[in-house]
């Protein structure tokens, strides 16, 4: 469910943690933070129109990338490209915290196509 937050942020709960809206303000570029709680990853997906920089903030995260593993830890950073398959796996007991930047022409929740997924959301 999506609503907004103290701030006026844009604030969505999702089965795996949530994400809060930094930045939308501009055409080419928006800005997320994202929390995975422990046990819980996000869907192995792909974009039609954006591409991804992720930035570590705390916890450990588990990344997927076109099949092969990246493990990383505060201050790690992995750059995901417009149709590369991701996802992001919390095997810690901390919550995963990071920053996603996303570039392109569009960012809709509708460009995700969902390769798996934990929830039933796979399309």
């Amino acid at each position: 469910m999506t609503t907004n937050d103290a701030m006026g942020r844009e604030y969505s709960e999702r089965p795996w943690g949530n994400y809060t809206v930094l930045d939308d303000s501009a055409p080419n570029y928006k800005v997320k933070q994202i929390v995975v709680t422990p046990g819980k990853r996000l869907s192995y997906q792909t974009h039609k129109f954006r591409s991804e920089h992720w930035f570590i903030i705390s916890g450990h995260a588990t990344v997927v990338l076109d099949g092969a593993t990246i493990e990383l830890d505060p201050g790690g950073s992995v750059d995901i490209h417009v149709g590369q398959a991701h996802r992001c796996e919390n095997m810690g007991t901390d919550s995963v915290v990071f920053v996603e930047i996303q570039t392109g022409t569009y960012f809709g929740e509708d460009d995700i196509v969902r390769l798996e997924d934990d929830f039933g959301r796979a399309q």
